[in-house]
């Protein structure tokens, strides 16, 4: 038998065509914005279906099935208020936000942890100042409830990105970074970290990141690495948090037959989630029949959701979730190479970074790959302020790959109608011509890195 000319096989039955169509697709100019659009409006809609699947048993219980669910859409609605906002800014409207931006934060943590620190310590007989009170990783500012953790990891990112931004080649010499970088981020660090140590975890993410795509020298990255081993050691013991945290680490290194056995509240958590793992099977229980509905597992609907994923989803739904994360990841990362302007480059790096890395920690803490940490999942868990400043963040990632310049130059070759720029988000400036210095010190950093 003799096989059809090339010219007459079936395209289907081709894999290198698909691959050809896939690079294709790849290669069109706002690729990564339709990618970026793609995987978080799907992570956002999995999230509130998991949300209200992991909350309505309870809520019912409580007098109404929706009330979880409501507040979560209402705080989907801001988010996507501050993405429609974030992704219309101009790249020189975040760098003047930045300053402020940690300022605020730093007062709020510095009021959430001094009201923690004085009940710990027996000065309050309740973390409580008038209208302003903590609880956990919250602060209320009279009717306002928000977590300043996670206004912590935007207002880094902007900061951290005009700082090392305005130093440009000279974070290469160790005296640059020392002020003002290293100090207000320390304090930064120990100021989330006090409360939840997670966040400091992610902060420390998209801080390497930062510094990675400035071209810091690779050298130094050993002994921030040894600085934060100790902090986060000095967290761990820190008054107040030492029991539950030691609690915490204790049970990442029993066995899993040592944790099915534990009846102990240390490790019951970690417990439920694996069991719920393991009746999942490949294809799950079904959306809103899984137990862990039903209360058998704290914070099933925050840190823990992964676990609801895998019971009711099964492996085909947690390979879903761990999919469009990576297309996340990917179209974050693309964004930050293809970007000519510093600042976007090292902002995207860290964005992606510190949603990536969240993401992993929270499923490698569900999955006992990782101690638990108490991180929600970006885009999936319950929290209002979380998703708020994710979608945000997305919003400022959107706004840079418009500003690509291949993205940049198909816009004002067939730009949209004047309304749909109106509505939607204006034209990105067109990309400047690279100067011959600027392409030597690009090349200079990477040499150095």
């Amino acid at each position: 038998m003799t096989l059809a000319p090339e010219s007459e096989r079936s395209p289907q039955r081709d894999p290198l065509m698909w691959l050809a169509v896939l690079r294709g697709l790849l290669d069109r100019p706002l690729a990564s914005y339709y990618l970026l659009l793609a995987s978080s409006g799907l992570l956002l809609v999995i999230g509130l279906a998991m949300v209200f699947s992991a909350t309505n048993v309870r809520a019912h219980f409580d007098g109404n099935s929706y009330s979880v669910i409501v507040q979560q859409v209402g705080a989907a609605v801001i988010g996507l208020a501050a993405f429609w906002i974030c992704q219309r800014l101009p790249r020189r409207t975040f760098r003047a936000l930045a300053p402020t931006a940690v300022i605020i934060t730093l007062i709020l943590l510095l009021i959430m942890d001094g009201l923690a620190l004085l009940h710990a310590s027996g000065v309050l007989p309740q973390p409580r100042i008038g209208p302003v009170h903590s609880e956990t990783l919250w602060l209320y500012l009279g009717p306002v409830q928000l977590q300043p953790s996670e206004l912590a990891k935007f207002a880094l990112v902007l900061w951290g990105a005009d700082v090392l931004t305005r130093k440009g080649r000279r974070v290469v010499h160790w005296r640059e970074l020392v002020m003002p970088l290293f100090p207000a981020v320390g304090m930064l660090f120990v100021l989330v970290g006090y409360t939840d140590l997670g966040s400091m975890l992610c902060l420390v993410i998209l801080f390497v990141g930062l510094l990675w795509a400035a071209g810091v020298p690779l050298r130094f990255f050993g002994m921030m690495l040894g600085a934060a081993l100790i902090g986060i050691a000095g967290l761990i013991m820190a008054p107040g948090k030492s029991q539950y945290r030691s609690a915490r680490f204790g049970s990442f290194f029993q066995s899993d037959a040592e944790i099915v056995k534990c009846v102990k509240d240390q490790c019951y958590q970690a417990k439920q989630g694996l069991l719920a793992i393991a009746d999942g099977g490949w294809f799950g229980v079904g959306l809103g029949k899984g137990r862990l509905t039903w209360g058998w597992l704290p914070s099933a609907h925050n840190d823990f959701i992964f676990a609801v994923i895998a019971e009711e989803l099964g492996v085909v739904g947690c390979l879903v979730v761990l999919t469009l994360f990576a297309v996340l990841a990917y179209s974050g990362m693309r964004i930050a190479r293809r970007v000519t302007d510093p600042f976007r480059r090292m902002a995207a790096c860290a964005v992606t970074l510190w949603l990536v890395g969240q993401a992993f920690i929270n499923i490698g803490g569900v999955v006992k790959l990782l101690p638990i940490t108490g991180l929600p999942l970006p885009f999936i868990s319950d929290g209002g302020t979380a998703l708020v400043v994710t979608l945000a963040a997305v919003g400022m990632l959107a706004s840079f790959a418009r500003a690509e310049p291949d993205a940049s130059a198909a816009l004002h070759a067939r730009p949209p109608a004047k309304w749909a720029q109106l509505v939607w988000a204006p034209l990105p400036p067109l990309p400047a011509p690279a100067r011959p210095a600027d392409v030597e010190s690009t090349e200079q950093r990477s040499v150095n890195a």
